[in-house]
Parts: C-alpha cells; structure tokens; sequence
C-alpha cells in the first residue's frame, strides 16, 4: 500500500472486501495539502486493481470530514501572480487546477464504488469531494458549505459541475451563492445525501454494512452500474441505451449471472469471483 503522509489505506475486516480509505491529517482537520493531490488518486487507483477490494468507504479522522483545500497550498497559487508574464501565470495556474481536478475525479475513474461517510465539517473542497463520490451518507452533527464564493474564488475542483445533478439546478446555485452553511437533516432533504445516522460510530457500522452488502453482489454488476450511470449522465437517452447494450453484450454472460440465478433458486447466498 505504501505510506501515505495524508491518507490511510485500511481494509474493513480480515476476509472483507469493503477498504476504508481515511483522509488522515486530523490536526489540519483533512484540509487538503498539495500531497494529497498526488497520493489521492494513487491511492485510488490501487484500490482499483487490487481484486480484494470491491467497495472503498471514504471518510475522515479526528473531528471532522474535510475543511477544503489547505491554505498553503493556495498561497503558492497567490504567489504565481506577482510573476509579470500573465500568459505564463495564467498556463501554469490553469494547469495546477487541472491537476487538482483530476484527483478528484480519480474517484469516478475508480471502477469500484466508492461511499463517502461524512462527519464534522465539510467544507469547499470537501464537497467537490463527496460530489464525486457514488453515494453519500452522513452523521447528524454534519455540516456543509460550497465556501468557495467567500474566499473570491469560483469552486473549480467539480462542485459546480456535479452539484446540479445531485441537488438541483435551484438549489446548487443558491448553496453555491451564498455560500452558507447547512447541517445533516438539510443534506437528507436536497438529497445530498442518502442517509443520516445518529453518531460518528453509528455512522461508521451503518455505512460499513452498506458496503458489506454490495461488495456481496456480482463484482461484474456492481461495476457495470457505476460505468454505464455515469458515462449515461453525459448521454442522449437513446445514446445510453445502445452503451448499456454493448456492455452488457460483452459482459452479461458470465459465471456471475449463473451463480446469481442458482443461488436464488436454491435460497442461499451466491459466492462470486473477484474482479
């Protein structure tokens, strides 16, 4: 796995295949430094192709999920503007977003799904964060806000652009906007997220036994309904049809579905390979 300076790679239990992946800078309360933008989506794509690991938990230590992206790591970009060449500023600023950018993205890429579990604050970065994530869960004493507007910048690492498809057009605009700050319920009802537990602990059980039960089902079919949701998002009704079509031409006849309809006809559980 490799030693991680702000991340953790833990697996749920011995014979598990659920893996906690822990932001771990608790005393910075997760803000994300400019290692994390490298070690992120390392981390992510080693899940992706370690056959154990069928379902990746994200969550955070300490007291809180995520306060956004680190304030050194701005003040690198703030120091880019005293250079006098503005074509060259602007170029490098450009291709320092995208960077960060494609680290968060690197949670979509992941073939495996991955469930954000999110506790204490969650702020700016953190949301571009958990919106990429496949689904969502949260504890009662969470918090959120898209706090980028009251820093004078736009939020540039794919609130913006994931946001509206999570909550809603109106709704992402006016989060976005004011920037304020919304708690746990609030979340459950923009639909946000999917659920909110009591604690931290109930939180971390309820979710843990989300993941349990889908890391039990077909590994093929689990990450076929990521990639075939996702790459839909972007398509044409009839586009996504003929997608889905041709994954499952090339997928669907598998030992899974074998197993998958024995299994129910003898009322047990169905064992599936890895993936």
């Amino acid at each position: 796995m490799g030693k991680h300076k702000t991340l953790e790679i833990s697996q749920r239990a011995p014979n598990s295949s659920v893996y906690n992946l822990t932001l771990n800078r608790p005393s910075a309360r997760n803000a994300l430094s400019r290692d994390f933008f490298t070690e992120f989506p390392d981390a992510l794509a080693s899940l992706d192709r370690n056959p154990g690991a069928a379902v990746v938990v994200l969550s955070g230590a300490g007291d809180h999920f995520c306060a956004g992206i680190d304030l050194k790591a701005l003040t690198s970009i703030t120091e880019l503007g005293q250079s006098t060449d503005r074509g060259r500023t602007g170029e490098r600023l450009r291709r320092d977003i995208k960077h960060m950018q494609d680290a968060i993205t690197a949670i979509e890429r992941c073939r495996k799904p991955v469930i954000a579990a999110v506790h204490g604050g969650c702020i700016g970065g953190g949301v571009d964060m958990m919106t990429a994530c496949d689904i969502r869960y949260c504890s009662e004493d969470a918090f959120f806000s898209v706090k980028e507007v009251d820093l004078g910048i736009t939020a540039d690492l794919g609130t913006l652009q994931r946001l509206p498809g999570i909550v809603g057009y109106g709704a992402a605009m006016e989060l976005a906007l004011t920037g304020r700050r919304f708690g746990g319920s609030e979340a459950k009802e923009l639909g946000l997220v999917s659920g909110v537990f009591a604690s931290k602990s109930a939180l971390d059980e309820g979710v843990g036994a989300i993941a349990e039960s889908i890391g039990a089902k077909s590994p093929l079919a689990v990450v076929g309904t990521k990639a075939v949701l996702q790459k839909s998002r972007d398509m044409t009704l009839d586009q996504a049809l003929d997608y889905v079509a041709t994954w499952n031409s090339s997928m669907v006849l598998s030992d899974d579905l074998t197993e998958a309809v024995a299994a129910q006809s003898q009322k047990r559980k169905p064992v599936f390979a890895k993936l």
